[in-house]
């Protein structure tokens, strides 16, 4: 399979027609055994402590970087442009894997958030708001919406992320009455022109949603006021103020020791070993975050027809990074589906549960082994928007076709809603 190819699951799902999963929460829970829950704190401060470990490791073998490639082109005159190029590459080196570490401390910061590093609590909390803060991300602001968005995954009216927009956010014409072209004027672009819209949702999209709710559930005003940062924000409950405060408070003053650290080493030296780094940990997140939610063959679906059990599948599983993806993003990727769930249970374990739930699942499991960054420009461009109307939708590219179709029965059967479904939510706040 070559990079700019569909995986073989991607293109068997497109030619299958969609019928939601007949499966039911009691069996997919029957599947996995009840040991894959214990959560160690000792196993979890071990990931930390690694993850941490590398970070400086990295950090220390980059304060090398310029030194050396100077001493060199003083040694051996005349290659100065040589010495340049390789210098610009080991901080290109460096950048790439500082870049997936702290994303991985995000990764980890989000596990706390669902309370699974540590059977006590104040422990989870202690490290989630440790680990995000230090990369700025508000810790309780964003659990907040997280947990939301794990309570109504792939539905169209309450989910929290990624949330597809309609023809009439877009001001289109009817669908019986649209042509190829009125499409083509809003979404049509130049390949070099979605390369750079895909580069700015990927370095700044993470901070325009903690912002204004980029892409965000559309039930909250639209605007400044609804943000990750505000205690009054409609995004949260007054009775998770004083968290809200807590968030921005830890990230006061993380601000305060950048500053501190940035007058100590200079812009340049700050750009270079924390401020690049910073947002290249943004891109891995927006891009799995992105990916996990956003494809051409995954149904979203409205009130009628949503539930807890058909948004849990509504995910798809993909091989980020490969095994740097497993080591550093500590599973996030290969196993989202699984996450989704039984978020309750530690990262380490959920490979594990995919391979349990996977048996349960059978064809209603998604994964995808399209190259990833592929299938980000696939999904970014193919992903336009959804109709107005239609209990179970698919998302329609730039010439207005989705990418797979509904089969003859998939509407107006059992949604699969039971009273496991609440149970599934109370036991994800329970942990936390």
């Amino acid at each position: 399979m070559g990079i700019f190819e569909n995986g073989p699951e991607y293109e068997l799902r497109k030619k299958t027609d969609f019928a939601p999963p007949k499966v039911t929460l009691a069996e997919i829970h029957a599947a996995v055994p009840k040991h894959l829950y214990e959560k160690s704190t000792l196993k979890a401060l071990k990931y930390v402590a690694r993850d941490v470990f590398f970070a400086s490791l990295f950090y220390y073998l980059a304060t090398y970087i310029d030194p050396l490639c100077k001493a060199l082109d003083n040694q051996y005159a005349g290659h100065h442009q040589a010495f340049e190029v390789g210098r610009w590459t080991l901080w290109s080196v460096y950048w790439f894997w500082q870049g997936v570490t702290l994303a991985g401390w995000w990764c980890l910061g989000h596990e706390a958030g669902h309370g699974t590093m540590s059977p006590h609590s104040w422990v989870n909390h202690l490290l989630g708001f440790t680990l995000h803060t230090s990369i700025l991300v508000p810790y309780y602001s964003w659990r907040s919406t997280h947990h939301a968005h794990h309570k109504a995954t792939g539905s169209i009216e309450r989910d929290e992320n990624w949330v597809p927009r309609t023809r009439t956010d877009y001001e289109l014409p009817p669908e019986g009455v649209a042509h190829v072209m009125d499409y083509h004027d809003i979404f049509e672009e130049t390949p070099i022109y979605t390369l750079i819209r895909i580069a700015a949702m990927q370095l700044f999209g993470w901070h325009a949603y903690l912002t204004y709710n980029a892409l965000g559930s559309r039930m909250y005003p639209p605007g400044m006021r609804t943000n990750h940062f505000s205690p009054y924000s409609p995004l949260f409950k007054p009775q998770e103020r004083w968290n809200i405060i807590i968030s921005d408070v830890g990230l006061l003053g993380m601000f305060a020791t950048l500053y501190y650290y940035g007058k100590q080493v200079g812009l340049a030296n700050f750009i270079k070993f924390y401020f690049i780094p910073y947002l290249l940990a943004n891109h891995w997140i927006v891009m799995l975050t992105f990916l996990h939610h956003s494809d051409p063959t995954i149904p979203h679906y409205r009130a009628k027809e949503w539930s807890f059990l058909r948004g849990a599948v509504a995910t798809v599983d993909r091989p980020l990074l490969g095994w740097i993806g497993r080591f550093f993003l500590h599973n996030v990727s290969h196993d989202h589906v699984a996450h989704h769930f039984f978020s309750m249970i530690p990262f380490y374990n959920q490979p594990e549960v995919t391979e349990r739930i996977k048996a349960v699942l059978k064809d209603n499991y998604n994964y995808d082994s399209t190259n990833t960054f592929y299938a980000l420009y696939r999904s970014f461009s193919e992903c336009c928007f959804i109709e107005d109307d239609g209990e179970i939708v698919f998302y329609k590219n730039k010439d207005g076709v989705a990418q797979r179709n509904l089969s003859s029965n998939a509407l107006g059967s059992d949604s699969g809603y039971s009273s496991s479904d609440n149970e599934q939510e109370k036991g994800d706040k329970k942990t936390v």
